[in-house]
């Protein structure tokens, strides 16, 4: 089984926001999915991304691919850094 993380399109017409998932590559788009990583909503102002980093990490290591798209969306929106409290 190919496992790809990519996005799956939710929301109304001309209102779209996105879950990220953990899904066999033969599944269709919005269909089934493994595991729901996060959500990316272009439509609010800011664009919101939210990304369990942790579990991102597990399913890479494990061999999964993640869309285009959603390499994109990693650049564009990185890791917030732990601030150090003193």
């Amino acid at each position: 089984m190919a496992v790809h993380i990519r996005l799956a399109r939710h929301g109304s017409k001309k209102s779209p926001y996105y879950r990220i998932v953990v899904t066999d590559s033969r599944s269709p788009r919005d269909g089934r999915f493994v595991e729901r990583l996060g959500v990316y909503n272009p439509v609010v102002t800011p664009k919101t991304f939210e990304l369990e980093r942790t579990r991102y990490e597990y399913w890479t290591s494990k061999g999964a691919v993640p869309s285009a798209t959603l390499v994109n969306l990693l650049k564009k929106f990185p890791a917030k850094e732990a601030s150090a409290t003193t």
